[in-house]
């Protein structure tokens, strides 16, 4: 059967399992072999990374094709105004065209989040908010070149949901393996029931889904 990890990546780790610069990797995080990324998340972004042993699972996460909607939480530098959580939702023209339709809103920070290392270096005399911000595409440091495009640059980037997995429950480095389909055309049923969810609760906490229970290999979060 398949294996689908879901990793929560603490801050500047590298998308991969070996540098040559020996900077920080998956493979300090996850020990599950034979598994890699599906999709990326920069170094200097945290949260959510899905990993699996199988290639076609892998595409299936990462192609746009399916536009699984993936849903970041990010600090942004300033007060952030409805004028600038409407034109994230309605969409931005950046260098490489206008961004899609997103589900964007102001929200508290989380409670529950960890603490970075090294911590956001803030600006004294500059308050900072939080949105949430869901998207279907996959424009490289889309959400950073948004959120800028707007007025508002992202000094912290959390990815807290793809699709119908979340990091509830993982602490920041830690993972946990999850029930999956068997075959590619189990997948591919789950995943056209999941193309036109928003990813999101009503309330703006990642919505809970039962394929995010942890089977017994799973390492728990701490």
């Amino acid at each position: 059967m398949p294996k689908l990890i879901l990793l929560n990546k603490p801050f500047n780790v590298q998308c991969k399992f070996t540098d040559e610069q020996n900077r920080p990797t998956l493979k300090d995080f996850c020990d599950v072999p034979n598994v890699y990324a599906a999709g990326r998340l920069d170094a200097d972004s945290e949260g959510l990374l899905v990993l699996s042993d199988t290639g076609w699972l892998q595409n299936m996460i990462a192609n746009p094709k399916y536009k699984l909607p993936k849903t970041y939480y990010v600090q942004v530098e300033g007060e952030i105004s409805d004028e600038a959580v409407k034109q994230l939702t309605t969409g931005v023209i950046l260098k490489d065209g206008l961004t899609k339709p997103a589900i964007a809103k102001r929200i508290v920070e989380p409670s529950w989040l960890w603490e970075r290392t090294p911590p956001v270096r803030f600006r004294a005399a500059i308050p900072t908010s939080w949105i949430s911000l869901t998207i279907r595409e996959g424009k490289n440091r889309q959400v950073r070149r948004m959120t800028a495009h707007v007025g508002f640059p992202t000094l912290r980037l959390i990815r807290v949901q793809i699709g119908p997995w979340n990091i509830d429950d993982i602490a920041n480095g830690s993972w946990k393996e999850i029930p999956l389909f068997k075959t590619q055309s189990e997948a591919e049923q789950e995943f056209s029931k999941w193309i036109d969810q928003s990813g999101k609760s009503s309330k703006g906490k990642p919505q809970k889904s039962f394929h995010n229970k942890p089977s017994k290999n799973g390492k728990p979060g701490k």
